[in-house]
């Protein structure tokens, strides 16, 4: 095919998987339970009394359906092609495609079309359910088709985002989370430009039109309204969904030219090869030994004395080493050897500050929102922030469980995690060491989050007792992300595998969240009485959430912890909605802290067999 062998490959050979039916399958039912949920959340609370009721909530289910698929396209587009690039660095395989007589533009389009196809796949089984839609009233096929425009195109840049980034970075935490980070930026200045942080109107089209040509949020919005904004056109191109087509494409097209123009400039990288720290107090991951090796040849090589030599040959009893101690200067390794390993050195990359330092820019731009809110007439309310720090909280638990994840299958792939297993490492020094290390690691995504809400409660937006409950939940949540992520590396030998299901399961769990929060406030304000129209949609959660967390390794612990999350969830969420604190704290609080000890101890107590080490009895 035009695109090259990969994706003609990948065209063969996905047929024959089981999972792309059963993904397609559970997609479909998904939507299908959504509109369901919908129906009897309208139908038990309120009065349905003619055409124009069954309209306004076909176009209301509509504008869901369409916010959660754009969402989940998009999300998993970046992960799908991001992962497929990164793994193939981690293997190092990519080096054997650059060896091949294979194109730049076929290797990078290839590899691309190829992560996206299963995402087209659910796309396209998931159009009868949206023409249903138009069944209620409300929706016109245009709207439909304005829709899945707009979702195919920002699947598309979001893909080459991920794609590039990982052709780009050689760690797949640094892919993972610059991937995440781009795309909330991308969604954050679109909601500048149509809150007119940059001015009311640009070349005579106001800023609300921008907005929707510039961010698949804004799009999505616009293309599902019965009207476009066709009182401010854009020149040449008509309405804002073209706009956006428009500006999607020429992403689209910059990403992946970059990336063809630079892939073999980008890879092998220059990281491939150890070298010498400019930090002394922090080594690099091949070793100071190494390091001093390195750094003596290349003096000799290019005839100048190197800034750091080797240190002469001594007696081993003369500095109290052992006669076996390698000459040079040497470290003491403390205590747990993994922890040590985790923050004395340089082991997701050299260039990982790059993700710190986006992270950072990304939490001023919400702290300079939730100033201007301050200082305005309205003051900030509990929507506002919400909707202001909303998204940093979940962005902040995506990188804690990246890192999580990643933690694991980089060790897998580079065959290193074998070379641990025959040390005498304790299940509980490599856990904790991998714990403490991911926690140092990513310690701005936590620190930072809490300095917010410290400020919330200074502008007294919040009081202390409600601050005492948001720390402590974010404190929780980041212990279940991180053990999530490490729980996933260590049942999933498939790094592609095990990093879709740990983001999965936390994703999926914050779009169900806020998917029941918008069905409750769009087809009723009575929270009590919709328990029932929920039943299966929280079934469904718990058979999808044991199917992630114990289907490798059954529990009955898992087990419970899976029967419990999402009907504490629905709790906690119906509890903040009628405005209570204490008993959402509590519910997360318990709920949550015993799902990541259902996770934490097996982990301890089955490490060797969960890693390979040893074998059940009778294996």
């Amino acid at each position: 095919m035009f695109i090259g062998p990969i994706f003609t490959r990948e065209v063969m050979i996905a047929p024959r998987r089981t999972r792309l039916y059963i993904a397609r399958a559970t997609y479909v039912a998904a939507l299908l339970m959504l509109m369901c949920t919908a129906w009897l959340v309208l139908a038990g609370t309120q009065v349905v009394r003619n055409v124009g009721d069954l309209a306004r909530f076909g176009a209301l289910l509509f504008q869901v359906l369409a916010v959660v698929q754009l969402v989940l396209v998009v999300s998993f587009s970046a992960l799908f092609a991001a992962s497929a690039v990164a793994q193939e660095k981690d293997r190092h395989t990519l080096v054997l495609l650059l060896l091949t007589r294979l194109t730049n533009s076929e290797l990078v389009l290839g590899k691309l079309f190829a992560g996206l196809l299963s995402v087209l796949a659910l796309m396209g089984a998931s159009l009868p359910v949206f023409m249903a839609t138009a069944l209620f009233g409300g929706v016109s096929f245009e709207q439909i088709g304005r829709v899945f425009l707009v979702t195919l195109v920002a699947a598309v840049v979001s893909g080459s985002i991920g794609s590039t980034l990982a052709l780009w970075r050689d760690s797949t935490y640094q892919t993972l989370a610059l991937t995440a980070l781009v795309l909330v930026a991308w969604i954050a200045v679109g909601e500048a430009i149509a809150h007119g942080v940059f001015g009311n109107s640009w070349g005579g089209v106001s800023a609300e039109v921008w907005a929707a040509g510039l961010s698949p949020w804004q799009a999505i919005q616009a293309a599902t309204r019965p009207i476009l904004l066709r009182d401010q056109t854009v020149p040449h191109l008509g309405s804002a969904v073209n706009l956006f087509a428009a500006v999607a494409g020429v992403l689209a097209l910059v990403t992946n030219g970059l990336a063809i123009g630079l892939v073999r400039v980008w890879n092998p990288s220059r990281e491939a090869q150890p070298r010498i720290d400019e930090n002394p107090d922090r080594e690099s991951i091949w070793g100071v030994q190494y390091d001093l090796a390195t750094a003596g040849s290349a003096g000799q090589a290019s005839g100048a004395e190197s800034s750091i030599s080797p240190a002469p040959l001594v007696p081993a009893a003369s500095v109290g080493h052992s006669v076996h101690a390698p000459p040079g200067r040497s470290r003491d390794v403390w205590n747990n050897p993994i922890l040590w390993r985790e923050v004395r050195t340089w082991a997701y990359g050299r260039k990982v500050l790059i993700v710190h330092l986006a992270y950072l820019a990304l939490a001023g731009f919400a702290a300079a929102a939730l100033v201007g809110m301050a200082h305005s007439a309205d003051g900030i309310t509990k929507w506002t922030a919400l909707l202001t720090l909303g998204p940093l909280f979940i962005l902040s638990l995506l990188l804690v469980n990246s890192q999580a994840v990643t933690s694991i299958t980089s060790e897998r792939d580079s065959r290193a995690i074998d070379l641990l297993l025959v040390t005498d490492l304790t299940a509980k020094e490599f856990i904790f060491g991998k714990l403490g290390g991911i926690f140092y690691n990513v310690k701005e995504m936590v620190v930072v989050p809490i300095l917010l809400c410290g400020y919330l409660w200074y502008v007294r937006a919040l009081t202390a007792e409600n601050l005492v409950y948001l720390i402590g939940s974010l404190a929780v949540m980041n212990f279940f992300a991180a053990m999530l992520g490490l729980h996933a590396g260590m049942n999933y030998e498939n790094s592609r595998s095990a990093i879709g299901v740990s983001l999965g399961t936390l994703f999926f769990l914050f779009i169900g969240i806020a998917t029941c929060m918008r069905v409750m406030v769009a087809f009723s304000g009575s929270f009590h009485m919709q328990l029932q129209p929920f039943l299966a949609f929280m079934g469904g959660g718990t058979l999808g959430l044991y199917v992630a967390l114990g289907a490798r390794n059954p529990s009955l612990a898992i087990l419970v912890a899976s029967l419990l999350c999402p009907a504490a969830t629905f709790y906690a969420i119906t509890s903040f909605l009628l405005d209570h604190t204490l008993g959402p704290f509590l519910v997360v609080l318990f709920t949550y802290g015993f799902a990541t000890a259902a996770m934490l101890v097996p982990a301890i107590f089955e490490f060797d067999v969960a890693t390979g080490r040893t074998t059940h009895e009778g294996d």
